[in-house]
């Protein structure tokens, strides 16, 4: 192994000391290395996303890229992929020096903002929002039900950032103790479950910060013609059940209503 490998390695066992972020996978004179890296990086809303990261350095290491592996339970499979493809792109402008602490730190760093660009799966598979007019393939809709909420004015804003950054548009419903969220936008960016369950953004009965629990999903499907395409995502409070029909039915979606929201009332 080269003296600058060998010296590169000493310095990311160093930097990433604590237990399970660091561990070395196999070494060989003729294979190179393999090791693997668990860090954090800041996905939408501040939240944090954990990486695992698996580097390959080849004995011709680092006149030559590095094989990567990226893994992450909030992530889907094409947005790794779509991580892999940036790391290996940074990667290329960095050959001839050591490169692995400077990868770590731009994927922290350029995390959200790579999440935040279409979807592409491998081969010819690609989940991006839909620029068809009369298809909308790639556009679902999803109706949750929160079960509470107490901090009211903070929650609401939250979800409103939320419903921004992941490109969504929608309604948030109020109508006496019934919440509602009717979220539209690509399928890939309906990841909303997985930022309630990962931030605090309720209060417990206590008042101390918690995380969202009480949250089902009540539908999911993707847009028919019949549908409306809600333009924005916005927050409405209904004085009675005819309000909240109403609403559902002018956006095309009568049978929803009665099969699940009607329930709810019962």
């Amino acid at each position: 192994m080269a003296e600058p490998v060998q010296e590169e390695l000493s310095v990311l066992a160093a930097i990433f000391c604590r237990p399970h972020e660091w561990e070395v996978l196999s070494r060989s004179e003729t294979d190179g290395t393999v090791f693997r890296i668990h860090t954090k990086a800041e996905g939408f809303m501040d939240v944090d996303i954990p990486l695992e990261l698996v580097f390959h350095l080849p004995v011709n290491y680092p006149s030559c890229l590095p094989g990567i592996s990226i893994n992450s339970e909030q992530l889907t499979r094409a947005q790794c992929v779509t991580v892999k493809e940036n790391l290996l792109e940074q990667a290329e402008s960095l050959l001839s020096e050591p490169m692995v602490h400077e990868l770590v730190l731009w994927i922290q760093q350029n995390l959200r903002h790579i999440l935040s660009q279409p979807e592409t799966g491998s081969g010819s598979e690609k989940c991006t929002f839909s620029t068809s007019t009369t298809m909308d393939d790639g556009l679902w809709i999803t109706l949750l039900h929160l079960d509470h909420m107490r901090a009211k004015t903070k929650y609401v804003k939250i979800v409103e950032k939320w419903a921004s950054d992941l490109r969504l548009t929608g309604r948030l419903m109020f109508m006496g103790k019934i919440i509602l969220i009717l979220l539209q936008g690509d399928r890939n960016n309906l990841k909303y479950l997985i930022l309630q369950k990962t931030s605090k953004v309720d209060v417990d009965s206590s008042g101390k910060k918690c995380k969202e629990k009480m949250i089902s999903v009540l539908f999911e499907t993707k847009v028919q013609t019949e549908h409306k395409r809600f333009l924005a995502f916005e927050v409405k409070e209904y004085s009675a059940l005819d309000e909240l029909q109403k609403e559902f039915e002018t956006a095309g979606l009568k049978k929803l209503f009665s099969e699940f929201v009607l329930a709810l009332v019962k």
